[in-house]
């Protein structure tokens, strides 16, 4: 049975090259008759890989594209192109962030030891112009996003925004990407309630091991539970500021939490969280939007410095 198993394993990764095979050639590679090469060919077909057969001396066998997706076989290169290709994805905006992490998961739970670090030899030889975002441990995130598919409790060392290092034992249950930042909804066992932590922040334990059964998410939709936890989470200050341009122009500019609300079709309102009230001016003046401070007078201040060096910066010239 195992022969046989093995032999199936074989023929299914001939097939997936794309290309028509006769019986001989088949049976050559594989080193059985021709007649065990159609029985094989039987064997995938039940198993739901969807084998074209193509009589006459041109024909051949062809994996064709089937109504559903079959297990694939990839070989060491490909698995390890594979794995490092959804680690990237997953740092993208590309609308498929979590999706890549779930499959990046699957592969990382079954690639031998020799390819996990070839995987990691290949992100360590990698660089990206800095951004100013945090630099993303890709592993991490596999960890992470392997305990929630897993339902399996995740224990991690948390750095929190005063630089103080915690242990945190909680049942993760969701990842959410923003802007160059990924946060994860988890339940923290220690204080029985909900809570928001930011992936960079974190460090994972061993895996624990123990699983847990999900629970009911406060509200009907994760990701906006998530953004309305992490826009009003704990900052120095608060302002709200009213833009003159369509939310959905505001909110794709935006690559930090905050929280942006349509007033008509051509102003929104956002309201922002901060600590360093002139990096939030110099950060909203980019957006090359005009903009009203509403209610925030650090923020209002912050913009005034800022005019003043702008006009330092000009030195007294003027545009012809």
């Amino acid at each position: 049975m195992l022969e046989t198993s093995a032999r199936l394993l074989e023929l299914l990764s001939l097939l997936q090259l794309k290309r028509d095979w006769t019986s001989t050639e088949l049976a050559g590679r594989l080193d059985v008759s021709t007649r065990t090469v159609r029985a094989d060919v039987g064997k995938l077909r039940s198993l739901g890989y969807p084998v074209q057969a193509r009589p006459g001396v041109a024909g051949g066998y062809r994996l064709a594209a089937g109504t559903a997706m079959p297990p694939l076989l990839l070989d060491d290169d490909e698995a390890v192109a594979v794995a490092v290709g959804l680690g990237a994805v997953a740092t993208q905006r590309l609308g498929v962030e979590e999706t890549s992490l779930t499959a990046l998961a699957k592969l990382e739970q079954v690639l031998p030891s020799r390819l996990r670090r070839r995987v990691e030899s290949v992100r360590e030889a990698m660089s990206v112009v800095p951004g100013a975002g945090p630099p993303l441990d890709v592993s991490v995130l596999g960890a992470v996003a392997a305990a929630i598919r897993g339902h399996e409790r995740l224990r991690f060392g948390y750095t929190k925004p005063g630089g103080d290092e915690e242990a945190r034992h909680t049942e993760p249950q969701r990842l959410v990407s923003w802007g160059t930042l990924w946060y994860l909804l988890a339940w923290d066992l220690a204080r029985d309630d909900w809570r928001v932590f930011r992936v960079d922040r974190m460090v994972p334990h061993a895996p624990t091991g123990a699983r847990f059964r999900p629970r009911v998410i406060p509200e009907d939709d994760a990701v906006e539970y998530v953004l309305g936890r992490v826009s009003k989470g704990a900052s120095r200050y608060r302002a709200l500021v009213l833009v003159h341009a369509p939310a959905a122009k505001v909110a794709a500019r935006i690559h930090i939490p905050v929280g942006v609300e349509a007033v008509d079709e051509s102003t929104c309102r956002v309201e922002v969280g901060f600590d360093a009230p002139d990096r939030i001016a110099l950060w909203m003046a980019q957006l090359d939007f005009d903009i009203e401070v509403i209610d925030g007078v650090e923020l209002a201040a912050a913009f005034d410095r800022l005019a003043t060096r702008f006009r330092r910066a000009a030195g007294g010239t003027s545009a012809p």
